[in-house]
């Protein structure tokens, strides 16, 4: 496949729109972009200087992301734009290159006669399974309005929840690294500069200032090997988590950490109940629901739960039996799941189910972050106190010894 520059322009619009398109060749890239509707002026062989980088770190498209994209959606079908106007719209005005290259391939498919789910479902890396369920539930129902508007709320949601996730273990780590940068810099900046006063003082330094001068001389002389060792560890963590028993262990671990740990397994609870709360009101079957919503799953073993669930309701065993037995879930969510299933009423108890836990995860967080600040200045003091007591406590030394002369 390469990569072709285009001039073209758009005859909705009038207006001349850049890109770049991937095909095996010119008459191709061409071909397609006739078959768009319209108007090449130029179409060129992309090279090192004119090709199109995208660089990207990590997942580059977030639920906010896709919730704005869902919320511009109902606003322009709602004011009665057709949805290839709106998707070419929203390919301009969205910011994110991959989620507008995205919309553009959306485009182009509908126009080729598929329907819009079957158009997103070609984008599995931008737009989740989830989503494509309810378009195609709501184009199913002739109310795709509606099914855009769930999913806003859906991803806002999903937002908040990743958002207060990740405040709460950005300050800790954020601490952790000025408290090791504080470290190294009295190691190789502070303690040399008082090595040669404490040669000079004769005697026998303070245990505490053996061992602070001993991990400068190490840090100094032997830098490279501790860098080796730190950069091994992060490879090592990367290729053990995506073992199995590296997933696993980690997910073990998320459930029982201190302090995290109950924010965790709420967090999942929310999750479960507002993805499987959202699939079920759109009418997808149950055994196709769990499935999706195992996969949205970040915690291995929750997710080996769900699935384990889905293979016994294939045998008529209730959801709420699984989520029950597999010891993972807090007991309200098994309790609440049996009550929606006994009323008829499993997507309406879901929702509130997931209600109630946004709203835990918000006070974990919150608790989360109180017991967090007193720990982490504690650490630190400790860290900075041993440092200073290391260089203090020679030289309280020497001045007893001239106070006894």
């Amino acid at each position: 496949m390469a990569d072709f520059n285009y001039l073209v322009i758009d005859p909705t619009t009038g207006k001349e729109k850049k890109g770049n398109i991937q095909a095996e060749t010119k008459d191709v890239a061409m071909q397609q972009l006739k078959s768009q509707g319209l108007a090449v002026i130029s179409l060129e062989k992309a090279n090192a200087l004119t090709k199109e980088i995208n660089i990207s770190f990590g997942s580059s498209i977030k639920p906010r992301d896709l919730s704005v994209f869902c919320r511009q959606f109902i606003s322009m079908v709602k004011a009665g734009v057709t949805i290839l106007d709106t998707l070419n719209m929203l390919t301009e005005q969205t910011e994110n290159k991959t989620m507008a290259k995205a919309i553009e391939g959306v485009h182009a498919e509908i126009q080729k006669g598929e329907t819009l789910s079957d158009a997103l479902a070609k984008y599995p890396k931008v737009f989740p399974d989830i989503m494509v369920s309810m378009v195609a539930a709501g184009e199913a129902s002739g109310k795709i309005d509606v099914a855009f508007e769930r999913m806003a709320e859906h991803f806002e949601k999903s937002a908040k929840m990743k958002a207060m996730i990740k405040k709460a273990s950005v300050y800790p780590i954020m601490v952790a690294i000025v408290a090791l940068a504080v470290v190294v810099v009295m190691l190789v900046k502070v303690i040399p500069a008082y090595e040669d006063m404490f040669e000079q003082m004769g005697g026998q330094l303070p245990a505490i200032t053996r061992a602070v001068v001993a991990m400068s001389d190490s840090l100094m002389a032997y830098w490279y090997i501790y860098l080796i060792v730190v950069v091994g560890i992060v490879i090592g963590y990367k290729v053990f988590a995506k073992t199995v028993t590296g997933q696993i262990v980690l997910g073990k671990l998320a459930r029982k950490a201190p302090v995290f740990g109950k924010l965790n397994v709420k967090n999942a609870s929310s999750n479960f109940a507002r993805t499987l709360s959202t699939l079920v009101y759109s009418g997808l079957p149950m055994m196709e629901a769990l499935a999706i919503t195992a996969n949205t799953m970040s915690n291995y073993i929750y997710k080996q739960a769900l699935i384990k669930a889905r293979e016994e309701i294939s045998k008529g065993i209730p959801l709420s039996e699984p989520i029950m037995d597999c010891g993972l879930f807090p007991p309200m969510v098994g309790h609440m799941t049996r009550i929606g299933e006994e009323t008829g009423d499993l997507e309406g108890m879901l929702s509130k189910l997931a209600d109630y836990y946004d709203e835990e995860v918000e006070m974990a967080t919150a608790t989360v972050m109180a017991a967090m600040e007193p720990m982490i200045i504690l650490v630190l003091a400790a860290v900075v106190g041993t440092l200073v007591a290391a260089i203090m406590s020679p030289m309280l030394a020497m001045y007893t010894q001239m106070d006894s002369l």
